[in-house]
């Protein structure tokens, strides 16, 4: 049986949760989606962390212009020095207790440019620096880069469809929390088959510390060897196709 190449298209975040690993684990293709509006406070320029006293704690991104007012693309980090520092500051707590912490700083140091304020090249940058840490393959594109002349307007559930088209797709993954938006019949006229994974949580004990679930990945890598992670990203999703593609 021919392999249809899978594509998964989601906006750039920073320093997601496992689960978005193991959509790019499972895609032949990850296009950086930033083409879009801007949402502030969202996964684009924060993620959540262990609080160095109990809970959980944000870890952000400040930025120059962050508004609905501009196109994701264009999102400038307000000052790389201080925000590569305010995230050593919220990661120092880990110093003590967590085996893999000089590693996480290590990937924060390829992830940080100080002469480069696109929050999505920062974010971009975070997830390869993750996917070669976890020797997981990620070949990917930025939408913005590209020369899509898609519509101007499309609802939620089409955008996908529509770059999927352009690009020769066969096959597209998202989240299955996104299930309703996408029109599985629209889907199949063009002939690609439309699929949605489930991650499951991967938990794990955090010494010192009460555990939270979903945080980002640099808690995750804090406390998890890279063979073990990469392992629970491959294991995270299940795919299933949508019914009438199969």
């Amino acid at each position: 049986m021919t392999h249809k190449r899978r594509f998964g298209i989601m906006q750039p975040y920073f320093f997601p949760y496992l689960g978005h690993f193991s959509l790019i684990a499972a895609v032949d293709e990850w296009l950086v989606f930033d083409i879009t509006q801007y949402t502030p406070k969202t996964w684009m320029n924060r993620n959540r962390i262990l609080h160095p006293n109990q809970g959980w704690q944000y870890v952000s991104i400040p930025l120059a212009n962050g508004s609905i007012s501009i196109k994701t693309y264009e999102a400038k980090i307000l000052d790389p020095v201080e925000a590569r520092k305010n995230v050593l500051g919220k990661l120092s707590h880990y110093k003590r207790k967590a085996p893999y912490y000089d590693a996480v700083l290590n990937l924060i140091d390829e992830t940080f440019d100080d002469g480069d304020d696109s929050l999505v090249r920062l974010d971009v940058r975070g997830l390869a620096a993750v996917c070669r840490y976890l020797d997981i393959s990620f070949h990917y594109r930025i939408c913005s880069e590209m020369n899509l002349d898609l519509p101007a307007a499309l609802d939620p559930g089409e955008w996908a469809l529509e770059i999927c088209s352009r690009l020769g797709a066969g096959a597209y993954l998202n989240p299955s929390s996104g299930k309703a938006l996408f029109n599985q019949t629209r889907f199949a006229e063009r002939g690609i088959d439309l699929l949605f994974a489930q991650p499951t949580e991967f938990s794990y004990r955090p010494m010192g510390y009460h555990y939270e679930p979903y945080l980002s990945m640099l808690d995750l890598l804090m406390w998890n060897s890279p063979d073990v992670v990469a392992r629970a990203a491959d294991e995270q999703v299940i795919i299933e196709m949508a019914l009438g593609n199969e």
